[in-house]
């Protein structure tokens, strides 16, 4: 099933913006089995896992029977992390020195359990990987050389090694030296040479600033920031105080022809906050909507019910 099958437009308000749901698009190695009662389960791969998750508000419909039979149970201690409880063979997953690996297109990705409760993977951003990856054929004849994608808060580079693979030139920012790590991991287990990405582990408000004075623009740019976190060198990220600032500085990073995609995910900014935010890059068309996961755990007349996980705004300026 495509991804535009799930589209849901809803009519705001503000009759000039329509809020979109933007679906995972299938995704062989992934599947949301059930969700509620402010948990998920969820198969990457190889693994079944079990996660806490404050938007299943609603009751479970698999018995407790399938809950149980998953191989990777997260356990939150605090509001910084956790532990993950694993059964029989899953134990050697449990405290993220063993990796195991999900595709995606011609993409793999090495995934771990890691203590904040992430595997190094998030589905819900598939459907911004294809619309990338969609964009790519728009740039032709724009000059000899490949378009240009700049990846802030790149994470494991996901998003990143997708575009590579696309076509894309790619420069991936990420404050987080085991992230940029990672990422590398991740460009050799998709085939591509330790080259293909331009890695930095910097922080991106400074970078971006940078490139500005550096004169150099993308036809690209990814945003997926954090709610709050630190620059390599001490520098702080709070979401409210510092978005609006860096959505200044990418607008002048931008080419002539552009897209930029602002991504949220457990942040008390609505849709209609993103929009105007995003609109402040300059005349052209803005998307914004919410991104979900199908969950499969609906049967015959069943009503479905997609995951909330997390908001999304996308700008194009002169494409398709």
């Amino acid at each position: 099933m495509r991804a535009e099958s799930y589209l849901v437009r809803l009519r705001p308000y503000n009759a000039a913006m329509e809020l979109r749901v933007f679906s995972q698009p299938p995704f062989p190695g992934y599947e949301l089995c059930d969700s509620g009662e402010a948990e998920k389960l969820e198969r990457f791969g190889e693994l079944l896992l079990r996660r806490p998750d404050p938007q299943a508000l609603w009751s479970r419909r698999r018995p407790e029977s399938a809950w149980r039979q998953a191989d990777l149970t997260f356990v939150r201690e605090s509001d910084r992390g956790g532990r993950w409880e694993a059964s029989g063979a899953a134990r050697r997953f449990a405290g993220g020195e063993s990796a195991w690996t999900i595709g995606y297109a011609d993409a793999t990705f090495v995934l771990r359990a890691t203590p904040f409760k992430h595997v190094g993977l998030f589905p819900e951003q598939a459907s911004n990987w294809d619309w990338v990856a969609g964009l790519r054929d728009a740039f032709e004849g724009d000059g000899d050389e490949a378009p240009r994608l700049l990846n802030l808060f790149g994470y494991t580079g996901a998003a990143s090694v997708l575009a590579a693979q696309a076509g894309y030139r790619v420069t991936h920012v990420d404050a987080s030296k085991t992230a940029i790590a990672w990422t590398r991991e991740n460009v050799l287990a998709s085939g591509l040479p330790p080259d293909a990405l331009r890695t930095l582990a910097d922080d991106a408000l400074a970078f971006a600033k940078r490139e500005v004075r550096r004169e150099r623009t993308y036809d690209v740019v990814l945003l997926d920031p954090p709610h709050y976190g630190r620059g390599p060198k001490g520098e702080t990220w709070q979401f409210e105080d510092d978005v609006a600032e860096l959505v200044g500085v990418v607008r002048e990073l931008c080419a002539k022809r552009a897209a930029v995609c602002l991504s949220t995910y457990a942040i008390g900014t609505s849709p209609t906050a993103l929009s105007n935010l995003v609109h402040e890059l300059g005349n052209g068309s803005v998307e914004v909507g919410e991104l979900v996961l199908p969950d499969t755990s609906a049967s015959g007349a069943e009503l479905a019910r997609p995951l909330p996980a997390g908001f999304c705004a996308r700008w194009t300026r002169g494409l398709p």
